[in-house]
């Protein structure tokens, strides 16, 4: 949940009506409208008149975790906890920005002290569940929501949590049951609607469908709302064969989120560009005796709804190998790398890489080894399925010469539709736009090209309709290039009880099926964007 319960806004407000502060009280209202902008100068200016004064340290700092500067938010709350170590509103904050940084397991430390002065604290429960779902401890976040939800008044957003995490332990009635609790709550809840289409088996009624079509013409209908239903929409029309409509709704939902986010293709090309330019075979030839040693790594690499879930899901089901999570880390040490204190300025990466020692890229393939350890256990192989990975392979070939890494594409047009319908929880900005996406599909298969080139044979390209077509040829594959004994179980993939978090957490729960390979084709009239943007692609597209 990223809203904060009615407790915490009181106390926040009683602390600062405490101190005194008629600045901070604004700042605080600016806050709850989201006008950051001009909250900032009011926490400013308390501190300009004491140095020290914790509440507009913690204040400045939720400004500083609202608009991504995380680091400086950290600094700040530290400092506040130095000066006043009982402020349980600035420990809070601070196991929030932990967490928003990776570092769960402060976090975890920073709450359970919250939690041993006050163990019934609804707030600081909730965010030690949403903490515990980070690191993919499901049972355990399940277990707090529940309490919280038997013992304070709900509220759609812990219903919406119990939701999330029970579709990712593949509780599905249970799941649906807890977003139906939401939407009865706030009929307008869009996120509602649209977590119960993103099951992509739960199928809405007609009367379903005329409620979300009624909440969306309402007037005052917030945009993320908004945005969220018309997916939904999207979906529920699309299960009905009645595709005309279907597209309408998922074209309004993808031109708001896109009006809301910022993405630029030609900065991606450029970008793309600057990787195959940097690593060249004379980069790797003169790092071969870098880099961590560990081969516990499998990286499956790709676009988002290219059939990743699927591989993972086949390869989790051997015995020495665990499936963890979209993990962030590789991408955390790029961004170290680039070295860009705020948006818009210049990146250093991968330019940076030349400035590190072979023992600098050692430690950091030991440093990913060590902050991944905590999303699993002790199987020799895990899995890390960030699909934007696939922009760093140079980078895990020199921290992690001995990592194993998959492409798992898809058909152009497939891939690219599937994601436009896709509302992501966050990032994939280049989905929401048609024209975006397909010029972000070509570039990646260009980048994979250069890949293959420079790295021959280190990366297995594994196509989702071979593995449709012939299971059992391409686990083999896969379990070949991974170093693995083949196991049955493997071909079983679907009675794997797992935790799975993406958009395809139930299908990868059933044998493969072939309905949805084509399903764009019902849509081909209105992807004429799309086409253009992949005609090169398409035209020399080989599976």
């Amino acid at each position: 949940m990223t809203d904060k319960s009615s407790d915490v806004r009181l106390a926040e407000a009683d602390a600062l009506r405490a101190a005194g502060h008629p600045e901070l009280i604004k700042a605080a209202d600016h806050m709850l409208a989201g006008a950051f902008g001009k909250a900032e100068p009011l926490c400013r200016i308390v501190l300009k008149r004491d140095p020290l004064d914790v509440n507009a340290m913690r204040l400045l700092a939720e400004i500083g975790m609202e608009v991504g500067r995380l680091e400086d938010a950290e600094a700040l709350l530290e400092r506040a906890l130095e000066l006043a170590p009982d402020f349980r509103l600035a420990r809070g904050s601070y196991a929030n920005v932990l967490g928003r940084r990776g570092r769960f397991e402060a976090a975890l430390t920073e709450l359970d002290t919250l939690l041993a002065a006050d163990p019934a604290h609804p707030s600081y429960l909730v965010l030690k569940a949403n903490t515990l779902v980070r690191i993919g401890d499901h049972v355990s976040a399940i277990a707090i929501y529940r309490d919280v939800l038997s013992r304070v008044p709900a509220t759609a957003g812990v219903k919406m949590s119990l939701g999330h995490s029970l579709k990712t332990v593949g509780h599905q009635e249970e799941a649906i049951a807890a977003y139906n609790g939401a939407r009865a709550m706030r009929d307008d809840l869009g996120d509602a609607y649209w977590s119960l289409a993103n099951l992509k088996t739960f199928r809405f009624s007609g009367s379903d469908i005329d409620t979300m079509r009624s909440v969306a013409a309402r007037e005052k209908i917030d945009r993320e709302d908004y945005y969220h239903l018309a997916f939904a929409l999207g979906k529920a029309l699309e299960d009905r064969g009645e595709c005309e409509e279907s597209f309408t709704w998922y074209r309004r939902g993808n031109a708001i989120k896109r009006r809301l986010i910022t993405y630029n293709a030609d900065d991606n090309h450029s970008d793309m560009a600057r990787l195959s330019e940097y690593f060249t075979p004379a980069v790797f030839a003169a790092r071969k005796n870098a880099g961590c040693q560990s081969r516990a790594p499998i990286f499956i690499i790709g676009l988002p709804r290219a059939g990743s879930t699927l591989l993972e899901q086949i390869l989790a089901s051997h015995s020495q190998v665990e499936g963890t999570q979209e993990l962030p880390d590789i991408i955390s040490i790029a961004r170290r790398i680039a070295d860009k204190k705020r948006a818009g300025d210049p990146s250093n990466y991968p330019n940076g890489l030349s400035d590190l020692t072979d023992s600098d890229l050692t430690a950091l393939g030991e440093e990913y080894i060590e902050r991944t350890r905590i999303h699993r256990t002790d199987a020799p192989f895990f899995i890390d399925k960030m699909p934007n990975n696939f922009a760093h392979v140079g980078l895990i070939r020199l921290i992690l010469p001995n990592a194993t890494i998959i492409d798992a594409r898809r058909h152009p047009l497939a891939c690219c539709f599937s994601g436009y319908k896709q509302l992501f929880a966050k990032g994939q900005h280049f989905t929401y736009n048609l024209t975006d996406i397909g010029r972000y599909y070509a570039d990646y298969v260009g980048l994979m090209r250069h890949w293959q080139n420079v790295l021959p044979a280190r990366v297995l390209h594994v196509q989702y309709e071979d593995v449709v077509a012939d299971t059992e040829t391409q686990v083999r594959r896969l379990l070949d290039h991974c170093g693995l004994p083949f196991e049955g179980a493997c071909l079983r993939f679907y009675e794997n009880r797992r935790a799975v978090k993406t958009a395809s957490s139930e299908q990868v729960r059933q044998p493969i099926f072939t309905s949805g390979l084509d399903q764009w084709e019902n849509y081909e009239p209105w992807l004429t964007p799309l086409k253009a943007a992949l005609a090169e692609t398409l035209r020399t597209y080989k599976q």
